[in-house]
């Protein structure tokens, strides 16, 4: 994936499900949508210009789906939340493709920050 451009730009929104190929089915007849499978816990949407995930590895969120950015820098991004006053929910942690972490913001919305570095 190319992620120049993308930085400080919402990149994914990831929605945690309790059967992804039940979603699957749900959002392919309805939106048209294509899958990507990564294993049994993850899987990638496409709506034909924004990709997702669903994910059967945390669980559902009644709140809504997880927005997803890009930061070229996660170190430097982490900072400048933490630094406005955002919380850390979810240390760095690597997962194919990239790393990323999860904060809260000033409303107690949670967002995460992804990188390919």
């Amino acid at each position: 994936m190319d992620t120049r451009g993308h930085d400080r730009q919402i990149d994914n929104i990831e929605f945690n499900v309790a059967d992804i190929e039940r979603s699957k089915a749900f959002y392919a007849a309805v939106f048209g949508w294509t899958f990507t499978d990564y294993g049994p816990t993850y899987c990638e949407f496409s709506d034909g210009r924004l990709t997702g995930g669903f994910t059967t590895g945390e669980p559902v969120r009644p709140g809504g789906p997880l927005v997803i950015l890009y930061g070229e820098d996660l170190a430097a991004t982490q900072a400048r939340v933490e630094k406005a006053g955002g919380t850390l929910s979810k240390a760095v942690f690597a997962f194919p493709g990239g790393r990323r972490f999860q904060f809260r913001d000033l409303d107690g919305y949670e967002l995460a920050v992804w990188s390919a570095g």
